[in-house]
């Protein structure tokens, strides 16, 4: 495995390095830095980390003969093979919607995919993934960090580390075949949702973010019921009427 994984003392982001360069690197070649400048998170968010102290990095994945239509179980195998890879380590973790890891309510973990698709196929996909790995203090505008370290109370090697993370994953990869990875990553992955099945408040982002008459800007109260075919999330509002939401349409009020 290591044979595959490039490190960087630093690099702008592993995810547009490992984008430009994936014609002619093999399936499951890993970027990985010790620091980003410009490391990129979901919604066009930077994602910040102290150098040497976190893991980012990045991994092409080149599945063959995924449906675009079926692209979510990347993002599900990746979810689940960081929380295998948690587990390990004594921690238990949920995975907020669509791809963060959490532990209780603050967030150890964010990964952005990002496929390349042609033909109705997926040709490959860039999975970019920041685990907060030793780090201690955060940006105070940072709502709700936190890192392995400060949960375990331990120090890691980040690059002894990084190995153990992939393994996991790479074993999920490993079924992607296989018609489990149709449907019991489906309903694995909706049995580690965060918050699932409580009754939460959420805000309905505005108009003015996401150009769809019914997204107010209010805050509701709901519950996840899962997702829908489309990977979208589905809430259930207290009314008893049932609502899809895309990413940039429903924030969570943690």
């Amino acid at each position: 495995m290591a044979d595959f994984i490039h490190w960087f003392d630093t690099i702008d982001s592993t995810n547009t390095r490992l984008l430009a360069d994936k014609g002619s690197l093999p399936d499951r070649t890993v970027y990985a830095a010790l620091f980003q400048t410009a490391g990129r998170g979901q919604k066009g968010n930077r994602w910040e980390s102290r150098s040497g102290e976190n893991l980012t990095f990045s991994i092409l994945l080149k599945p063959e003969a995924l449906p675009a239509r079926e692209q979510f179980v990347l993002s599900q195998i990746v979810a689940l093979g960081l929380l295998d890879f948690l587990s390990a380590e004594g921690v238990q973790a949920t995975i907020k919607w669509p791809n963060d890891i959490y532990v209780g309510d603050k967030k150890i973990c964010g990964t952005l995919i990002e496929p390349t698709l042609a033909d109705g196929r997926v040709v490959s996909a860039v999975a970019g993934i920041g685990l907060n790995l030793n780090q201690r203090d955060f940006d105070p505008s940072l709502p709700n960090p936190t890192s392995l370290g400060l949960v375990t109370d331990r120090r890691y090697d980040v690059k002894e580390t990084l190995p153990r993370v992939l393994a996991p994953v790479f074993a999920r990869c490993d079924k992607l075949g296989s018609p489990f990875a149709r449907n019991g990553y489906d309903a694995e992955y909706l049995a580690q949702l965060y918050r699932r099945g409580e009754w939460r408040d959420f805000e309905e982002m505005p108009a003015t973010v996401v150009p769809t008459e019914h997204r107010s800007g209010r805050r509701i109260q709901a519950r996840i019921l899962g997702i829908d075919p489309e990977s979208r999330l589905l809430l259930e509002h207290r009314d008893g009427t049932i609502h899809t939401y895309g990413s940039k349409e429903i924030k969570y009020i943690i």
